[in-house]
């Protein structure tokens, strides 16, 4: 028998390569169809680079899809054109981990609140841009196989704006994908857009509709929980950033929580309302172990690193939970939002 799931895959930079490793091993499984896919930056990259692979392909045209992105994210600039581009960032990455590990600061993060992306000249370009170009659109807006939602940040409303297959393109995932201290706003329709991290990471209202299914598997890679409060200025920023692009999720599990009460308690009745049942795939043990920092270093170790994470977590979750799916949700919201 075939489940049909719905996923949404959080934001994160690199650190989506832990959400490749999940999908990878949830395509594996033959008793599981993707319905639908929602995602927010490196989540909107995974989706529709899925969407592209099962529409050229079905299973396995999805996992060679996303193996394909993420060789492409770790080869950016290391292209005839920009040979030196490479060997900077891996100094770059490794120099800037030296400094946080020693002196409790990141020289990244210093340039980020000194200079201003409008200020690169010729470097201004989004680097994830001819990567996204590469997709297939046809494919990934197709009104065959799942749909896809991807959102972005409307930078005059601080609202957000949730692109699906009727007017999905690529500039439309480089703004979801946009972090405003190191990219210049994408423009669209007139409107000046950033990561869509901020106000929904992802958004789960799209799998909301009636004809999707009750599943939806979230993919979280900004760690919930940390024990130890962070003492170094490092470590404060990064657990700022992991609670400022959590909070949007957590507003909306919160809305379920809600609902779900409301159906038990039977003040709606049943039908009126979607019953989600929601799953998480995580690992804070795993994401917690790395500075916010990393997210936009794509190092050949931390792709790998973070995939066989991705991999492990599923594997995890479809041997703790994989029978819940299609008969309830495996996540305890109480638990989760106390």
């Amino acid at each position: 028998m075939t489940v049909r799931i719905s996923l949404a895959l959080q934001g994160g930079g690199a650190h989506g390569a832990f959400t490749w490793g999940v999908l990878d091993r949830l395509l594996e499984d033959g008793g599981l169809e993707i319905a639908a896919l929602s995602g927010t930056s490196a989540g909107a990259m995974n989706a529709a680079a899925c969407k592209v692979g099962l529409m050229e392909n079905g299973r396995q045209g999805a996992r060679d899809s996303l193996a394909r992105l993420w060789r492409e994210i770790r080869a950016t600039g290391n292209d005839a054109m920009n040979p030196w581009l490479k060997v900077g960032m891996s100094y770059a990455s490794a120099a800037n981990q030296i400094v946080e590990d020693m002196l409790s600061f990141s020289p990244m993060g210093i340039m980020a609140q000194m200079v201003s992306p409008y200020a690169t000249g010729a470097f201004r370009d989004h680097p994830l841009t001819q990567i996204v170009a590469r997709f297939d659109f046809t494919a990934v807006c197709a009104a065959e196989g799942p749909p896809i939602f991807v959102a972005a940040t409307n930078v005059r409303t601080g609202r957000v704006r949730v692109f699906d297959r009727s007017d999905l393109t690529p500039e439309a995932v480089l703004a979801s994908a946009c972090l405003p201290t190191v990219f210049p706003a994408v423009v669209i329709d007139g409107e000046a857009y950033w990561d869509g991290g901020y106000v929904a990471n992802p958004p789960l209202w799209p799998l909301y509709d009636p004809a999707l299914p009750d599943d939806i598997v979230i993919v979280q890679i900004n760690p919930d929980r940390r024990e130890e409060v962070p003492m170094s200025p490092v470590d404060i920023q990064s657990r700022i950033n992991e609670i400022s692009f959590n909070a949007s999720l957590m507003g909306e599990l919160r809305a379920i929580a809600f609902v779900k009460r409301l159906i038990a308690e039977g003040r709606v009745e049943r039908g009126r309302m979607k019953d989600v049942a929601l799953h998480l795939i995580a690992d804070d043990a795993v994401m917690g172990e790395l500075s916010a920092t990393t997210k936009l270093l794509p190092s050949d170790a931390l792709i790998e690193r973070l995939y066989t994470a991705g991999r492990t977590a599923a594997d995890r979750f479809l041997a703790g939970h994989g029978a819940a799916l299609g008969r309830g949700g495996s996540v305890d919201l109480k638990a989760l939002l106390a």
